[in-house]
C-alpha cells in the first residue's frame, strides 16, 4: 500500500517544486536573487519548525550527533535555490527544470551506480543510458525552442 502512494507522492513534489521554481524565479526578478532565497528558506525554517514541533517523533540521533557531512544538503539547497531564482526569469520555467532534472538524473545515476553517500549499489544499465538520453533530449528540444522563439522576437523587433 505504502509503495503504490510513493510514486503519485513524488509526483506532486515534482509539480510543486516546478511551480515554487516559477514563482521564485518572478520573485527573484523583482526583490532580487538573494532577497527571494532568504525569504523562501526563511519561510521554509518557520513551517518546518511548527512540522517538527508538532509532528516529529523522537529519534535517537540529533542535528548534532550526526555525521556533519549528512548536514551538507542544507547548503545544496542555497545552490538549487539560487541558481533556479537567477535562471527562471532568463529561460523560462521549462527549461530551468529539465536542466535541473538533468543534473538531479546524472548525479542520481553516479550516487546509484558507485553507492555514494551509504546508499545500495545499483548499477547503470542499458535501460538508466536510454533515460539520459531521452533526458538529453528534451533538453536540447526546449532549449532549441527557446532559441527559435528568441529569434523570432529579435526578427519582429
Amino acid at each position: 500500500m505504502l509503495l503504490t502512494l510513493i510514486y503519485p507522492l513524488l509526483l506532486l513534489g515534482g509539480a510543486v517544486l516546478a511551480a515554487q521554481s516559477s514563482i521564485n524565479g518572478r520573485l527573484g526578478s523583482t526583490v532580487g536573487v538573494l532577497a527571494s532565497a532568504w525569504l523562501t528558506f526563511s519561510m521554509g525554517a518557520v513551517v518546518t519548525f511548527l512540522l517538527v514541533f508538532f509532528f516529529e517523533p523522537h529519534h535517537e540521533a540529533t542535528l548534532f550527533s550526526v555525521p556533519k557531512w549528512q548536514l551538507t544538503g542544507a547548503l545544496f539547497g542555497v545552490i538549487y535555490m539560487l541558481a533556479i531564482v537567477f535562471a527562471i526569469p532568463r529561460v523560462g520555467t521549462a527549461a530551468a527544470t529539465v536542466a535541473v532534472i538533468s543534473g538531479q538524473m546524472l548525479m542520481s545515476l553516479m550516487i546509484d551506480h558507485f553507492g555514494w553517500l551509504g546508499n545500495t549499489r545499483l548499477p547503470l544499465d542499458s535501460s538508466r543510458m536510454i533515460a539520459i538520453a531521452l533526458l538529453a533530449a528534451a533538453l536540447c528540444l526546449i532549449y532549441a525552442s527557446n532559441a527559435r522563439r528568441e529569434r523570432l522576437v529579435a526578427h519582429h523587433a
